[in-house]
């Protein structure tokens, strides 16, 4: 699933095929160098966010999915309005109907607003695409809340690569001083 439906792909090898182009025709090609940061562009589709509804909420402005996540955990929309596709994986056959995606952290928690959804009900499960990259490098502690659980699938089997934080790891680095 692309970020936004009116995203495109970058086209690898024409990038490739212009950087090599206009490499050849600058005169001092062999002093020029090219770096870039890949790692979204490797890792982002691979990633995946999955959240479980807990709170639905009806108001004039909005019908509200509130899930048990906050920007702790996805910080990207709040941040800089970064667009993650989101699918109810509960209810993949049900009825398509707009809601604001809400976190569980008292400021301003919005994944997305206006989004079409199969019909969400409590209990509900929600995907979020293309949150493989800077999803748990960019999660935070914040409220002292935990960082979720990280799983690896690999051959069609789920292994666990990060265990969920407990109370423990909030903890950790914090000095006991004797007064």
């Amino acid at each position: 699933m692309a970020a936004h439906e009116t995203d495109t792909e970058t086209d690898i090898n024409l990038l490739a095929q212009k950087v090599k182009d206009l490499f050849s025709a600058h005169p001092q090609a062999k002093s020029l160098q090219v770096w870039f940061e890949p790692g979204k562009f490797l890792v982002s589709e691979a990633g995946y966010f999955i959240c479980h509804v807990n709170v639905m909420k009806q108001t004039p402005a909005a019908h509200f999915v509130s899930i048990d996540s906050g920007f702790n955990h996805l910080i990207r929309p709040m941040f800089y309005d970064a667009y993650h596709g989101i699918k109810n994986i509960s209810n993949p056959a049900g009825e398509s109907k707009q809601y604001a995606v809400v976190g569980n952290i008292c400021e301003t928690d919005t994944f997305a607003w206006e989004r079409k959804l199969n019909e969400v009900r409590e209990g509900d499960y929600l995907v979020f695409y293309n949150a493989g990259a800077y999803g748990f490098e960019m999660s935070s502690n914040y409220n002292s809340r935990y960082k979720p659980a990280e799983v690896l699938f690999k051959d069609g089997k789920a292994m666990l690569i990060r265990k969920r934080d407990e109370f423990k790891d909030l903890l950790r680095n914090q000095v006991e001083l004797d007064w």
